[in-house]
């Protein structure tokens, strides 16, 4: 089993390429994008607090984005 701090490095980076493709698809992916980015600073911020809790329920809200 990989390591939760780990498997959020690799969902962050695959959920930040995701803004860019909403960036491209114009003004109606924008509401998701705000949101995916807002779920990742807290991601990023949970991380630096090693907070686990938070860290567990954003790698399942992040792995569910597409």
């Amino acid at each position: 089993m990989e390591a939760l701090g780990n498997a959020l490095t690799k969902e962050i980076e695959r959920c930040q390429e995701l803004l860019v493709t909403y960036a491209a698809m114009g003004p109606s992916r924008a509401f998701c994008a705000l949101t995916l980015k807002q779920l990742i600073d807290v991601t990023l911020k949970a991380m630096m607090a090693d907070d686990v809790v938070v860290m567990v329920r954003a790698y399942e809200a992040l792995r569910a984005c597409e």
